[in-house]
């Protein structure tokens, strides 16, 4: 599916308020969409974007995807699902995990069955590093959510709708993630507080997010999780570069420990699925296992290679110096709005 596919198309984008929602939205209307849906719960953000967006081809659908009658109305006569609404933060999900389920396995349940119902084209499902091998709440649920949308996938012919996922590593500067944090106390004085110096994470820009999920749209077979490679950093690196395009020299770091359900490093592809993934460059296509429950009529032989494949994690990809982490924040609008504005501060 081309960029010129999107035109006169009617989208539904779940979770439309968020970050990702916000840019796939405006990437959709200068491809010139015919409609998208923004559908979140929160009526405050959606009348923000009305003032923001002002554009007519924007229309609000206030549910929740819990609610499977309230997204099945929003589905009718949609071509394409976006969805993204979900449960993100990992400490909060580990204090209140059935709120998770709720959400990121039901919800993602009823918009698929919704989106099946109504005839749609096609569904991305988002969802995160932290689904493999996950160790909190959130990744638990994120990768049960992959495991319903290939269960569906099952189900469905090349022409009836198509579902599959997109898997990517921490998104930089969207709502709640450490970035804006960072720079909020940098520019309040306040001390940077580092949960373990030598954590690593993956770095991916909102357009670039964007950008995988087209890939998937383009290229997705039923029941296929793309994975979008990228560079990775430490914690203190990251924080270093901050501290070093501010220009502060009186920063303080605090370094507070792991919290809940964190890991020191995160892992994008297990080795399990590389050995069966498809390298497509920039992207890892991982298929879904579409054997049925007749296990007698396979049989498995040993693999030479297996032993040799490793995880795809973020202590192993490319790993950016501090010089090269200015360079990827300085790439991003948010961050040179607000060293423009630091800068004016001084003057």
């Amino acid at each position: 599916m081309s960029k010129s596919n999107f035109t006169d198309k009617v989208f539904l984008v779940t979770g439309g308020t968020g970050s990702f929602g916000k840019t796939v939205i405006r990437f959709l209307l200068a491809n010139k969409c015919k409609e998208v849906r923004v559908f979140s719960r929160d009526e405050t953000k959606q009348d923000q974007m009305r003032t923001d967006f002002d554009d007519d081809r924007l229309s609000y659908y206030i549910g929740d995807v819990r609610d499977y009658n309230g997204i099945e109305s929003a589905m009718k006569n949609v071509d394409y699902v976006f969805h993204a609404a979900a449960l993100k933060q990992v400490p909060s999900c580990e204090f209140f995990p059935m709120q998770a389920v709720m959400t990121n396995i039901i919800g993602s349940d009823n918009v698929i069955r919704a989106a099946i119902r109504n005839n749609v084209k096609r569904v991305v499902c988002l969802s995160t590093d932290k689904a493999v091998y996950p160790i909190n709440a959130m990744g638990m649920t994120k990768s049960m959510m992959e495991k319903v949308a290939q269960s569906y996938a099952r189900g469905q012919g090349n022409d009836d709708t198509v579902i599959c996922c997109v898997r990517y590593g921490n998104v930089m500067y969207s709502r709640g993630s450490v970035i804006p944090r960072f720079i909020e106390h940098i520019k309040s004085g306040k001390p940077l507080t580092i949960t373990e110096p030598t954590m690593t994470r993956f770095l991916m820009a909102l357009s670039e997010s964007v950008e995988l999920v087209e890939h998937a749209f383009n290229n997705a077979e039923q029941g296929d999780i793309f994975i979008k490679k990228a560079p990775a950093c430490t914690v203190a690196d990251l924080a270093q570069a901050l501290i070093n395009l501010f220009k502060v020299d009186d920063v303080e770091t605090r370094i507070i420990g792991f919290r809940h359900g964190e890991k020191l490093y995160e892992t994008l592809a297990s080795k399990e699925e590389l050995v069966s993934a498809e390298d497509m460059g920039a992207y890892y296509r991982v298929r879904m296992d579409s054997r049925d429950l007749n296990y007698e009529k396979y049989f498995s032989k040993g693999n030479k290679n297996e032993m040799s494949i490793n995880d795809y994690h973020s202590h192993n990809t490319k790993q950016l110096t501090v010089k090269q982490v200015e360079q990827v924040l300085l790439a991003l609008p948010e961050v040179r709005a607000e060293l423009d504005a630091w800068e004016q501060k001084k003057v």
